[in-house]
């Protein structure tokens, strides 16, 4: 499930280009839909802080699919604040993803990371995703994750040492930009050699054929199989 405490965010990657939170915060907005009165500037929403606290079964929570947690526009008081119904509701599991690990690691400074906090970062080329890899490396988390998405280019040989888990995917869109199928095999190839856990997650608008379609056909198969691994998890 997704959990968007704060709403909004700016660009600061080629990832960002198409970003598709921005898109369908204006559409919300136009519908009038609550915590996007202010379309995608960014936002934070105090009345979603107990939204977790709400649901007892284990959960998987993906925290601020329509944002960044650790945009330098979120106050760290806020930031605390949603750590404390994390810490509250240790049932629950929470993946946090940014493109701003130096501020993710200031906030860690003095803080720990709760148990159940995956922490992970956007890796979409050499250039700007590379360098957060090590500055995500620095935070002592019990899961730390990549999420390759979108795979703009071929990100060559990566230091995964200290990753647990490694997303892949295309970008979607009718914007989107290809992703080549050797790009991901390079990625598939060194996780299985390093031992970590591999997600497919999607070909995007183009197929593995490099045709654009309105929904690929083998969406999620990479090479004739899915690939689902998951960190190993208590």
């Amino acid at each position: 499930m997704t959990w968007n405490p704060v709403t909004g965010c700016t660009k600061v990657s080629p990832g960002c280009k198409y970003c598709y939170a921005e898109t369908l915060a204006k559409r919300l907005k136009l519908m009038g839909v609550s915590g996007y009165e202010n379309g995608f500037t960014v936002s934070t929403l105090p009345d979603r802080l107990n939204q977790p606290r709400h649901r007892k079964k284990r959960t998987i929570w993906f925290v601020n699919s329509m944002s960044d947690l650790f945009h330098e526009k979120v106050p760290f008081v806020f930031v605390e604040r949603v750590m404390e119904t994390i810490v509250d509701t240790p049932q629950h599991i929470y993946q946090i993803l940014t493109k701003r690990p130096k501020r993710m690691a200031k906030f860690f400074t003095k803080r720990q990371v709760p148990e159940n906090v995956w922490l992970g970062v956007t890796v979409e080329d050499r250039k700007y995703g590379i360098p957060r890899i090590e500055q995500l490396r620095q935070v002592d988390a019990a899961v730390r994750f990549l999420s390759v998405e979108p795979l703009l280019e071929d990100v060559g040989e990566l230091d995964l040492d200290g990753i647990d888990w490694v997303i892949v995917g295309g970008e979607s869109g009718t914007r989107a930009r290809p992703m080549k199928a050797e790009w991901a095999r390079r990625l598939r190839d060194q996780c299985l050699r390093d031992q970590v856990a591999f997600f497919f997650k999607q070909w995007g608008t183009h197929g593995p054929d490099g045709v654009r379609r309105a929904k690929s056909a083998n969406g999620r198969i990479l090479d004739g199989k899915m690939h689902d691994e998951l960190p190993a998890i208590g």
